[in-house]
């Protein structure tokens, strides 16, 4: 038996099992998004959680484990979105991968994905998925090199400030805030699209997920981690809703 063929399989069964939840999800949360404008709170909908992406190639993807669970907090307050507490960590191999609408990645490191995990990347991210990468200083050349791979026919194109994940939730005219020095060079985010729906969603020069982290490991202030919490916010609103 081909064993890859039969993962790739799998995957895909999956995938058509679960699509039918993210099709419902964008709705809940196109809901969600018109209603807490007028009266915030918590809806009724599904627990949404949000899962990071662990990979092979030597870089840390674990850091700061704080930094989900707060920002899902801060969805939790903010938004009518009922966010799990808790982060959930998927490999792309992992069957479960398919059942999550967000997967987040970041580290400083580098980044190896198998063929395999380039097909099933692929596969997850063209049928509904989202991925978004924060460069946490030092995986730039690594995640575009493996990105390449999932998507050797598209480019990794610079989000101009006119956006709507610059807009949908909170307010960014001037595109991403700075939250950490890393090269002292302006913040940037990039993207991959899809059939005309961004499916990857990456921050340069930024290091928008370390303001999520406990306050007392890189000690922003608040200022900083109130632009990263927006930010995130946004992000994750915007993955939602398209």
């Amino acid at each position: 038996m081909d064993l890859r063929r039969g993962s790739q399989v799998k995957g895909r069964s999956l995938f058509r099992q679960t699509h039918h939840l993210f099709r419902l999800a964008v709705l809940l949360v196109s809901c969600a998004v018109l209603t807490t404008a007028i009266s915030p709170g918590r809806s009724g909908s599904e627990e949404l959680r949000i899962a990071r992406l662990k990979y092979s190639g030597g870089g840390d993807w674990y850091n700061d484990p704080s930094m989900i669970p707060n920002l899902c907090a801060e969805l939790r307050d903010r938004t009518s979105l009922d966010a799990a507490a808790d982060q959930v960590v998927v490999a792309v191999s992992d069957d479960e991968l398919f059942r999550y609408p967000f997967i987040f990645m970041t580290g400083h490191g580098n980044i190896s994905f198998s063929d395999l995990e380039v097909e099933r990347l692929r596969t997850y991210l063209t049928n509904g998925g989202f991925l978004y990468c924060d460069d946490d200083y030092g995986i730039d050349e690594h995640f575009r090199r493996e990105i390449a791979r999932v998507f050797p026919d598209k480019d990794l194109v610079e989000i101009p400030f006119s956006h709507g994940i610059y807009h949908l939730f909170y307010d960014f005219p001037d595109g991403l805030p700075k939250i950490h020095k890393h090269d002292g060079k302006p913040p940037k985010g990039y993207g991959i699209f899809h059939e005309g729906r961004m499916v990857v969603y990456y921050t340069y020069e930024t290091n928008i997920s370390d303001g999520w982290a406990d306050p007392e490991v890189h000690n922003d202030p608040p200022d900083k981690r109130e632009a990263a919490f927006r930010m995130g916010v946004n992000t994750v609103m915007y993955a939602l809703t398209h």
